[in-house]
């Protein structure tokens, strides 16, 4: 029997960003919070001193900071026909753990989604035809508009000091910056990173082919910058540990740096760590939640009260969690009835490396996301007719760091092993420079997530089963781009250039990039959609599920900006309007 502890007003599963923002702005609202956290605590002083070199091996090949396959895993097949088998050591996806959940060690990207993307069936069929909607996609609108997030994401980009280029000023293109963003209100918090030598290169050989770079919208300061919380982080030394890495010099945002300095002193704050929430509880009505159910590190079993449930770990945590809870009809891919592991999506990336004979690039100079991109095929930027696809990708030249074991490039015939690995490793270390891609995966009836029959975590309840595939139209449009994105390449004067369009089938084995979406996903019918606009589900009206398991479809670009002007979004509709008046934000 678990214990039954005193009730709170709200329990937050999860304290990442989501969740701290939430624990931060309900906290300030008077309202008593509880955080019950999977990992264990992590803070920049004493977790990653600059003090201490950074350890490639610990963190980057160990994955020390990532979800344990021990802790709770999934299982994977590509097809229905299938027998999925589990995920013993992550690879293509790395789920966060701790405190701060994968905003430890995310490199730092904050891109806003452009405008169509929030209406991307409507927007698509409007502008070519059905038809252009392949058979089995299940795209859908989201149930909110670019402007209706605008002013949450100026809130989110200004508590993480995002440094960038404005490109278009309430509705006003500006010079240097992305021409294909929405209208903004106002410029970046902080000015660009400075530039290494490759993003130099990129941006000059692709003003000549016509297309319009810009600095990446980056969370690695440029200067010194205190946030409107009061939390104030340092400026980036570009030490080229950032990506799987904390850091040490509180130069890249993090909740560790930019929300938990506020929120930690606040005595209606609690915060427990090593406990894992294996159940939302519901009434004899299941129509409201009563709190969670929990494990603590020993073992010991938990019963915590809340009047507010908020879901905030990682997205395929929340889908499982929301299964288990028999919250929401889970989905059926056969007759396309239920919700819950619905549309699920990922995101299609794809490579190029430039050989750039007689310059030196010291990659080791570097930050999470120091470089520039290009949007000129992303989305619906561009003309579709013909091309057979829907969809695109950002184009990238970022340059993350040079470290020994992870990041030699190196073309696909160099030798592998001995004297001729090392003379290949020698040459290419500081000429050869890797350029990427972010492409858009869209949903399809086939790609979901479920329980699987067979295989059981620690706790005794079915893992979560993934069925996940490639589909021609993404594989199309990863060709597309890596073509125009090879063509940059060359225009940078590479004298040699290898493109690696994504091919399939979906593999789970090398790491391809963590933003996994939908499973929860948000929209105007509950026949649709597991929440509404707000993240509230629509069965149990005091449940909010966050993320981007709310997505109903996946962007071409890191999805870290619209998850956090979503919960800002959502956390200012808790507050006007929930808490006085809880139910439904949205008629049923």
């Amino acid at each position: 029997m678990a214990q039954k502890l005193p009730g709170k007003d709200v329990v937050i599963i999860g304290l990442g960003w989501t969740g701290s923002i939430l624990a931060y702005e309900l906290t300030g609202a008077g309202l008593d919070v509880v955080a019950i956290e999977r990992g264990a605590w992590r803070d920049t002083s004493t977790d990653f001193p600059p003090s201490t070199a950074p350890d490639e091996l610990r963190y980057g090949v160990r994955l020390d900071l990532f979800q344990r396959p021990e802790q709770s895993t999934l299982t994977l097949r590509n097809k229905m026909s299938q027998t999925a088998l589990p995920i013993r050591q992550f690879g293509s996806f790395l789920p966060g753990n701790g405190v701060g959940g994968a905003g430890v060690h995310w490199n730092g990207y904050t891109y806003r989604f452009s405008e169509s993307d929030y209406k991307a069936y409507s927007h698509n069929v409007a502008r070519y035809g059905k038809s252009v909607i392949p058979e089995g996609m299940t795209l859908q609108d989201y149930p909110v508009s670019y402007a209706d997030l605008e002013p949450h994401f100026d809130k989110f980009e200004k508590l993480l000091g995002i440094c960038g280029t404005a490109g278009n000023l309430n509705g006003k293109i500006q010079p240097g910056g992305d021409p294909f963003e929405g209208p903004r209100m106002s410029e970046y918090p902080n000015p660009p990173d400075q530039m290494p030598l490759g993003p130099t290169l990129f941006t000059k050989g692709a003003k000549e082919l016509g297309f319009h770079p810009f600095p990446v919208p980056s969370a690695n300061m440029s200067r010194a910058y205190t946030n409107p919380l009061g939390v104030t982080l340092g400026q980036c030394s570009f030490c080229g540990f950032c990506e799987r890495y904390g850091c040490g010099n509180y130069a890249k945002s993090s909740p560790q740096t930019c929300v938990l300095p506020a929120l930690m002193p606040r005595k209606n704050f609690e915060l427990r760590t090593l406990c894992n929430v294996t159940k939302i509880n519901l009434d004899s009505t299941g129509k409201k939640a009563t709190g969670v159910t929990y494990v603590d590190g020993k073992g010991n079993q938990f019963e915590q009260p809340a009047n507010l449930v908020l879901v905030c770990s990682f997205s395929f945590n929340v889908v499982h969690l929301m299964l288990l809870s028999g919250i929401g009809e889970p989905y059926d891919p056969v007759s396309g009835k239920g919700v819950v592991g619905r549309n699920f999506a990922y995101q299609c990336t794809s490579g190029v490396q430039v050989k750039l004979d007689n310059r030196i690039l010291n990659p080791f100079i570097a930050n999470g996301v120091g470089g520039m991109a290009l949007n000129d095929f992303n989305g619906d930027n561009f003309d579709h007719t013909g091309l057979g696809f829907i969809g695109g990708a950002v184009l990238q030249a970022t340059q993350s760091g040079g470290r020994p074991i992870q990041q030699i490039n190196g073309f696909s015939d160099d030798p592998k092993w001995g004297s001729g690995w090392k003379k290949a490793t020698k040459e290419n270390y500081q000429t050869i420079y890797a350029l990427g891609t972010q492409g858009s995966v869209y949903p399809y009836k086939d790609a979901y997530l479920d329980l699987d029959p067979t295989y059981k975590d620690p706790y005794g309840s079915p893992l979560l089963r993934l069925t996940f595939d490639w589909h021609e139209n993404e594989l199309k449009m990863s060709a597309f781009v890596t073509d125009k994105l090879a063509k940059v390449g060359k225009a940078m004067g590479g004298a040699r250039i290898q493109a690696s369009p994504r091919t399939g089938p979906y593999t789970v084995v090398p790491y391809q990039t963590t933003h996994t979406t939908g499973g929860a996903v948000m929209g105007d019918s509950r026949e649709t959609s597991v929440v509404n606009k707000y993240g509230q589900s629509w069965d149990v009206s005091n449940v909010f599920v966050y993320g981007s398991g709310l997505f109903p479809q996946n962007a071409g670009m890191n999805p870290t900006g619209t998850v956090g002007a979503l919960t800002y979004f959502s956390v200012e509709a808790v507050k006007n309007q929930y808490l006085k008046n809880p139910g439904p934000l949205v008629p049923v």
